[in-house]
């Protein structure tokens, strides 16, 4: 449809006699694909806050965090076999609202496609009324066309907002989602959950930031390792974009919402926080034919990260079973956020996926050591294949690592 159908000057314009409304849609049309204004406001409200410098760190907590910093990097760098120069990264202690900042500017150009790609209606030649079968000579059915479209942007910058902030509210760094960052940028972590979730669970607030930097800065290398980065990019972003918009699925839901239950409010709460119906996004052939390849490395490098974390917390605090327990419990037992996370942009972290990635790491180990589980930084070739992962043996062979080293070699 050519030009803005909310122009106030355009005939077929259904809030012609609604001025207010008439500027309104404008606006909402006006905003590109995600309205990013709206994600925003909405994150930081959602973390407690009105803008990303709303409130501040203790600054008795950020101290004694930061003390941590340098011994727990040259674990890391023992466990990972990285150069400490090459590999030092600050830390930045966070609000929850700050972390929703640095988060939606880290995830911006993926959000992007994912946005670009629900703006495509299916068939080229049919606009919204047409696929979810709205009368265009109906007025009020040409409003609720017209105002689909320019909900749209606007209904996905409340659910990315919305998802992020409650996610802030839970997260302890930037890792907990295994989604890479820019590896120039200060390692961000949020120090009031940390505490929180020591406090909890009884857990000394020290072993916590200890194990929580640990965590943090295994990822940071892991995820920072250049062909590590892209392919995992790559596959968030095949994802992101092999979306395919269907605006029936959001009538379709919204024709069978059960509003005559006990709680009512409820059932429509729990409709509305599905991503099929807020944003017409259907999983699509094309993202399940490569969801096992994606399975596969997430896998990989889930058990690679544990791994590494639960070396240098046995180095560092001399066993951390407790804390691992609970963090990999709660990382696992899925929120809504969760839930939307991974529709969206394909992350899985479920239990099925970190046992994968534990019983890969130990079939690996058993068969050869250490340096043969590095091996998926310093090869671009070593991330396994969906086989591979169920077999290590397979993919010990076909790096030409399939028995230990001898001695001296």
């Amino acid at each position: 449809m050519a030009g803005n159908p909310f122009d106030s000057g355009s005939g077929d314009n259904p809030f012609g006699g609604l001025p207010f409304f008439g500027d309104m849609m404008k606006a909402l049309a006006g905003q590109g694909p995600l309205n990013w204004d709206m994600a925003r406001q909405i994150a930081f409200m959602s973390a407690g806050g009105t803008d990303s410098s709303s409130v501040n760190v203790d600054p008795s907590a950020r101290i004694a965090l930061e003390q941590f910093v340098p011994v727990a990097q040259m674990h890391v760098d023992a466990v990972l076999q990285t150069d400490t120069v090459q590999s030092s990264v600050a830390v930045d202690c966070v609000t929850p609202v700050q972390w929703c900042h640095h988060t939606l500017e880290a995830y911006k150009p993926l959000l992007d496609d994912l946005a670009t790609a629900l703006a495509v209606q299916p068939g080229a030649d049919r606009d919204t009324s047409e696929i979810i079968g709205i009368d265009d000579g109906d007025p009020m059915s040409a409003m609720m066309a017209n105002l689909m479209g320019a909900m749209a942007p606007a209904m996905l910058g409340l659910a990315v907002g919305s998802m992020v902030g409650q996610l802030s509210l839970r997260a302890f760094g930037q890792y907990d989602l295994l989604v890479p960052r820019d590896a120039t940028q200060p390692v961000r972590v949020v120090i009031g959950n940390i505490d929180t979730f020591a406090d909890e669970w009884s857990i000394p607030r020290s072993d916590m930031r200890m194990w929580v930097l640990a965590h943090e800065f295994c990822a940071h290398r892991i995820l920072g390792t250049p062909h590590v980065r892209d392919a995992l990019l790559a596959l968030v972003q095949s994802h992101v974009q092999a979306f395919r918009a269907d605006p029936s699925a959001v009538v379709d839901k919204m024709t069978h919402v059960d509003i005559d239950g006990d709680n009512p409010m409820a059932a429509i709460q729990n409709t509305l926080s599905d991503p099929a119906l807020l944003l017409g996004a259907v999983i699509s052939p094309e993202q399940q034919a490569m969801r096992p390849a994606f399975d596969a490395v997430l896998a990989a490098l889930v058990g690679l990260l544990d791994w590494s974390v639960d070396s240098v917390s046995t180095r560092l605090l001399g066993g951390s079973g407790g804390i691992a327990e609970a963090v990999r419990r709660r990382r696992i037992e899925e929120t809504t956020s969760d839930r939307f996370v991974e529709h969206l942009l394909g992350i899985h972290h479920t239990r099925e996926i970190v046992e994968r990635g534990r019983r890969f790491v130990s079939g690996v180990l058993e068969r050869s050591n250490p340096d043969a589980l590095l091996s998926m930084l310093t090869r671009p070739d070593a991330l396994p294949t969906p086989a591979e992962v169920e077999a290590p043996g397979l993919w010990l062979a076909r790096i030409g690592l399939d028995s230990p080293p001898a001695a001296g070699e």
